[in-house]
């Protein structure tokens, strides 16, 4: 018998004053609706620091506040309480990189550009463009590349709405890494940063992800936390509650000279590093590593792997990758149950698709993939074998408990996407060969 769909649950943002300290605030995330009465997901801050997540029920007649707060105040209990200084005790300091964040907010941020790929949704370029403006980042551009559009909606909403605040850039050839190399083109900035448009940036987010840049000369990639803006649908509860695109909130150093012992298939474990939707990168540091692969990416035959194949360049380049949670995003997941069953084949695509790319621009990396496979494999069935022994809180469903089971369905489309993935990869380098031929 199968289980019922699950309910909406309402999203939340709920601020300490200190690990176990009162509630300084309680809304809705930015854009959302107000929480009511049932499940409820929250982000915990501590003096307005992302630090946790928390899933509880607020019975009607209960104190959201005072609900939420005990929860939050026992998962911190669980997880540390840690300070920046000791978190970043389990990262190898690096020059200035060691630096609490808050010492590091002393800073100047690069300059930065961030690039906004988007196709045909203004509502929702709309929604994330006026989040971008409200950065707190004291230097900033940002540039809209309107790809392979088939109306003039983005153009007259960027060139209208947002004149002389926003640039717009129209790259005709379809693929989203075809339309991030036009954006890093047109850009400026010393700092690249990418997103999407169906995402709402923390005021915070750009300030936090791109000042380790001016701590490390070396760092050549920084990612952040991503976050639901809503969790409405079955489709976007189901999603969440299976990892979504969050990775936590332990800051982590990726160093190519020093590879993480936990990760015994470095650097080609790129899931791991973080996601499309909230990542920059050193301009120079992406211009050394030949910036992203245009046959990868939602709107080629690849279906994705483009932001995978550029952190693996980045960090072949001898470049370093970060991980903070501080910068962070709210991301709309897609809400029907078609997007999901896309969203699975596109991600098993696009992982061999991104390391079908990784070995043809850098067949020198093959020998290292090779080694290293064996004790991959076992490190991946053994993680296999321990999921839902110790389940995560704070996550719809809990991972692991199987509150909400990934359906089997799902996991074959996936493997699907994963053997399609290379073949959708020459399909795609083959169709750019032929648009380059044509141009000649």
């Amino acid at each position: 018998m199968s289980s019922p769909p699950p309910r909406p649950i309402s999203v939340v943002e709920l601020d300490l004053a200190g690990p176990d300290g009162p509630v300084l605030s309680l809304r809705p995330v930015p854009g959302g609706p107000a929480l009511r009465a049932g499940a409820v997901y929250a982000l915990v801050r501590v003096e307005g620091r992302p630090a946790a997540t928390v899933l509880g029920t607020v019975a009607d007649g209960d104190d959201p506040a005072e609900v939420l707060g005990a929860l939050a105040r026992a998962r911190l209990a669980e997880t540390g309480p840690r300070t920046d200084a000791e978190r970043l005790a389990a990262v190898r300091p690096i020059g200035r990189t060691d630096l609490p964040a808050r010492a590091r907010e002393g800073l100047t941020p690069p300059r930065t550009s961030v690039v906004v790929a988007t196709r045909e949704r203004p509502e929702q370029l709309a929604r994330a463009l006026d989040s971008l403006l409200g950065q707190d980042h004291p230097d900033v551009e940002i540039v809209v590349v309107d790809n392979a559009p088939r109306t003039t909606d983005t153009h007259d909403l960027v060139t209208r709405k947002y004149a002389d605040r926003v640039r717009y850039v129209r790259e005709d050839t379809p693929g989203l890494a075809v339309a991030h190399n036009a954006g890093a083109a047109a850009a400026e900035g010393e700092v690249l940063a990418f997103t999407d448009d169906d995402v709402i940036a923390d005021p915070h987010w750009l300030t936090a992800l791109t000042q380790p840049f001016a701590a490390d000369p070396g760092l050549g990639c920084v990612t952040g936390l991503i976050l639901p803006a809503r969790l409405a649908t079955p489709a976007q509860i189901l999603l969440e509650s299976h990892g979504g695109f969050a990775k936590g909130f332990e800051p982590r150093l990726y160093d190519p000279a020093e590879p993480p012992a936990d990760e015994p298939l470095f650097p080609f474990t790129a899931g791991s590093f973080g996601s499309g939707a909230n990542m920059a990168f050193r301009a120079a540091a992406l211009r050394q590593a030949g910036g992203f692969d245009p046959a990868t990416g939602t709107g080629t035959a690849a279906r994705g792997g483009d932001d995978l194949y550029a952190f693996v360049a980045v960090l072949s380049a001898g470049f370093r990758l970060r991980y903070t949670a501080e910068a962070l995003v709210w991301h709309h997941h897609r809400d029907t149950w078609q997007d999901l069953r896309n969203q699975a084949y596109g991600y098993g695509a696009g992982l061999t698709a991104f390391l079908t790319a990784t070995l043809v621009r850098h067949p020198r990396l093959l020998p290292a993939l090779l080694t290293r496979l064996p004790r991959g494999l076992a490190h991946a069935r053994a993680m296999t074998a321990r999921r839902g022994e110790t389940p995560e809180g704070g996550v719809p469903g809990e991972h692991g408990t199987h509150h909400h089971p990934w359906p089997r369905s799902l996991s074959r489309l996936e493997r699907r996407g994963m053997l399609y993935g290379p073949i959708g990869y020459a399909k795609a380098r083959a169709q750019a060969a032929q648009r380059k031929g044509a141009g000649r």
